[in-house]
């Protein structure tokens, strides 16, 4: 997830040879000749006067074009959709070496923009690569997929049974606004999103593809290395999930991390004592938080025109992962200040970014883009069908994860999905070349879910910022930017100089 409102509206050995088929018929090259060999129609990015996203991409002269893939991978001459994508051609042709895709997350966020962020982060890679933007298939301007859901999260479970029910009901409902995609469903996983990445790796007759995937971007990077090693060039993972878990239920073992960046939070505020009066010390304002906990526990609270209740309350808290910068935790303590204020039972108004987030979860999923992110997660591995199973574990975790143990740990629609997945789960095991980096305080993808899959990727090594309490790493993408780490990423991506060993960078500005 990225930023403040996108990490609050979202909320996670096989041997090489025969790597490339688990569980599904091999096509034929026959099969897939079509599609490899499709001419690309190169056009204008802005697709009408109101497209500021299609401006933005002309304005830097991109260029767009959709591509044909099938929907199941086993069935080439059956159905097909489109996957859309964006290209930013190499500022230095003489000296260009290849292709890099890039993927932000998600799952399911649109990047065809995003390779914008790329080329101002680190000119020197876009001199030697062109830059791929891809949404992935059902997501932005690719074939949709889209439920028309009422609204775009389930939340958390609550403080009992009667508020883990309703949750329950609600995503029972939002799993059945799916079924009529439920012909669809079963492909819209990781595993085809890799597949339909090598389809734009031969279209645009590219012997290999370079890779940079950060938080759930690494998930689709590693299951690329193992259905396509020998396709991989240049491969960069930031933020790594733990490849051996994603599926609906990763975010269960974040609770440790989480509760780390709340006390990293606290500890910076308290030094701000005296313009948030949230406390003095960690302990006074994590005693705030909880206060307005229990408030909301007790009825919901009014904010503005909104109304914050047991449910959202923990989703809004989960926007502390956004990242540790100075505007960051500022930006979060003055939302802290205010629900405090009307646990108080004050009358205040929110912050602008605290009434966005409030007023997006009480909103529709109007462009499908949480329900095709869900049906990702769905289609890549299945979850559990009974609700206690959910409800035991929330309970068994109310002591010693109090306020994100009932958002992380709740069920999803993943429960109740009209379809199953059309293949196991990707075992990641292979010895490519990649470059990982990340931090060990991360709490989107939690440092020892990184180091599982490290393992995992026996080729890999590992640059760890040390001391920071930040999801992704990279370029200032999304979070502040780490000299160390450019250039450990700058180096391997244009010198292709993987460092000798693992190894570490202090957490400290770029540029110091």
């Amino acid at each position: 997830m990225r930023g403040r409102r996108t990490a609050v509206a979202g909320t996670v050995t096989a041997v090489l040879a025969c790597a490339a088929v688990i569980g599904v018929r091999p096509a034929s090259a026959d099969g897939m000749t079509r599609f490899h060999q499709q001419e690309i129609a190169w056009h204008r990015c802005q697709s009408g006067p109101g497209d500021t996203t299609g401006k933005e991409l002309d304005d830097a002269k991109a260029q767009c074009a959709e591509v044909t893939v099938p929907l199941d991978y086993s069935r080439p001459g059956g159905r097909t959709i489109k996957v859309a994508m964006s290209r930013l051609t190499a500022t230095d042709p003489a000296r260009r070496r290849g292709t890099l895709l890039y993927n932000p997350g998600g799952p399911g966020v649109p990047a065809m923009s995003l390779t914008l962020l790329v080329k101002k982060a680190a000119p020197a890679v876009a001199a030697r690569y062109d830059l791929i933007g891809m949404d992935p298939r059902f997501v932005g301007r690719s074939t949709p997929l889209n439920c028309a859901w009422p609204t775009i999260a389930v939340g958390s479970a609550g403080p009992d049974r009667r508020t883990f029910d309703r949750g329950v009901a609600l995503a029972r409902d939002l799993a059945a606004r799916c079924g009529r995609h439920r012909d669809a469903l079963p492909y819209a996983s990781t595993r085809n999103t890799a597949r339909d990445m090598d389809v734009i790796r031969a279209a645009l007759g590219e012997p290999r593809l370079s890779y940079l995937g950060s938080s759930y971007g690494t998930y689709l990077g590693a299951v690329y290395l193992q259905l396509f090693p020998r396709r991989a060039d240049r491969v960069v993972l930031d933020s790594a999930v733990n490849t051996d878990l994603f599926g609906p239920d990763l975010t269960s073992t974040q609770g440790p991390a989480l509760a780390a960046v709340l006390e990293n939070w606290a500890a910076w505020t308290a030094r701000h004592h005296r313009r948030y009066r949230l406390g003095d010390s960690v302990t006074a304002v994590l005693a705030a938080v909880n206060r307005i906990d229990h408030a909301v526990t007790r009825a919901p609270l009014k904010v503005g025109r909104h109304r914050v209740d047991a449910r959202v309350l923990p989703v809004i808290l989960f926007g502390v992962t956004a990242g540790d910068s100075e505007e960051s935790y500022a930006g979060f303590a003055a939302d802290l200040r205010v629900l405090h204020d009307a646990a108080r039972g004050l009358t205040v108004t929110p912050t602008p970014t605290l009434d966005a987030v409030l007023t997006g979860l009480s909103s529709p999923d109007a462009d499908g883009s949480v329900s095709a992110q869900t049906a990702i997660m769905c289609a890549d591995r299945a979850a559990p069908r009974d609700p206690e199973t959910y409800y035991r574990d929330i309970q068994a975790h109310r002591a010693d994860e109090p306020l994100f143990g009932p958002l992380i740990r709740n069920i999803s629609p993943c429960s109740f999905w009209p379809a199953v997945p059309a293949e196991p789960p990707t075992a990641v095991r292979n010895s490519v070349p990649v470059l990982m980096v990340g931090t060990t305080g991360d709490p989107g993808t939690p440092y020892e879910g990184q180091l599982v899959t490290h393992r995992a990727l026996t080729g890999s090594r590992l640059v760890t910022l040390r001391g920071a309490f930040r999801h992704t790493v990279y370029g200032g993408l999304f979070a502040p930017r780490n000299a160390c780490i450019d250039t450990a990423v700058n180096r391997y991506l244009i010198e292709g100089v993987l460092p000798a060993r693992d190894t570490t960078c202090p957490d400290s500005p770029a540029g110091t």
